[in-house]
């Protein structure tokens, strides 16, 4: 792994130290009032995190996208719109991208179409389609690669950043879905002065992974796994999940903790693999065993796990 993020760095890092100058001209400036109208006056509240409020927004002409408020107001407009243009600049299949963003009584950022909404809505809102096993094992797949690519480039958002650090978090509620439904890390931004947040680790711990912030990230993949076997939700401060995968006899009761919306139709392999990375997940914030690379590569089926 050392080897692979040796090869690609000074890539990656030639191209984003190209994008931290020039004006935000790819990136749309929304009307402030029009994106009032289209969150029915900031109601439409889909999650709550320390970095801000994400409100969705349907406008006129039919696109629904996710909004995110920046509560942090005190840095300049300059930081800001280097922000903006960063994050305009950095596209993946598995994160939400920058549309634009907005000023006036409150900071904006515009993300892409949210068709399917949020994957909480899908795993605890009776109305809506169960989501089949395949999709849960992409959206798992989905949000590890979006990991790993901030892995790889925390490298440039630690050292050539202004402001240096930038934060990601995990849950079902920050989780969007498209219209095919791919998984879409939305919780991604900028380091405010408000509040705590969880930030990625320097590559070069890219086997032994010990500090707090990669055992923190890795803590909250292995229950976003634990919520698509599930279905149950660990927000709101519920430990059952935890401890249930925690105890000696997970294993007796697995057949119990399954969806039921998920009936009979999965693999039985599959799904207890699945369940051996959300436990070593969980387990990691003790004493963590393995990497966010080899998290991913193990999902791709490319290394194995104990």
């Amino acid at each position: 792994m050392d080897r692979l993020i040796r090869k690609i760095r000074p890539y990656l890092l030639a191209w984003l130290h190209r994008s931290r100058s020039g004006p935000v001209s790819f990136v749309r400036r929304f009307s402030y009032k029009d994106i009032k109208r289209a969150t029915d006056g900031f109601h439409r509240i889909l999650y709550s995190d320390s970095n801000g409020t994400a409100y969705k927004a349907k406008f006129q002409d039919g696109d629904v996208v996710l909004v995110k408020e920046l509560k942090d107001l005190n840095q300049g407009n300059d930081v800001f719109y280097k922000q903006v243009q960063f994050l305009g600049r950095l596209h993946h299949r598995h994160l939400l991208a920058l549309k634009g963003f907005s000023t006036g009584p409150k900071r904006l950022l515009v993300f892409d179409n949210i068709e399917n909404g949020s994957l909480k809505e899908h795993l605890n809102d009776p109305l809506k389609t169960p989501l089949n096993w395949n999709t849960r094992l992409q959206i798992a797949n989905g949000v590890a690669a979006a990991l790993f690519v901030y892995f790889i480039l925390q490298e440039y958002l630690l050292l050539f950043s202004n402001p240096p650090i930038y934060q990601v978090s995990i849950s079902s509620s920050n989780i969007m879905l498209d219209e095919n439904f791919t998984a879409k890390l939305s919780s991604v931004g900028p380091l405010s002065s408000v509040g705590n947040y969880v930030t990625m680790p320097r590559a070069s711990c890219a086997e032994d992974c010990m500090n707090q912030s990669c055992r923190n990230i890795i803590f909250q993949l292995g229950v976003l796994i634990l919520e698509l076997i599930t279905g149950q939700s660990s927000e709101k401060g519920s430990t059952d999940l935890i401890q249930w995968i925690q105890g000696s006899r997970f294993r007796n009761s697995m057949e119990k903790m399954i969806d039921p919306d998920l009936g009979n139709s999965y693999d039985s392999r599959e799904l207890k693999n699945l369940l051996a990375v959300a436990r070593l997940c969980i387990k990691s914030g003790d004493n963590p065993k393995f990497s966010i690379p080899r998290i991913f590569l193990y999902l791709q089926k490319k290394v194995d796990i104990p």
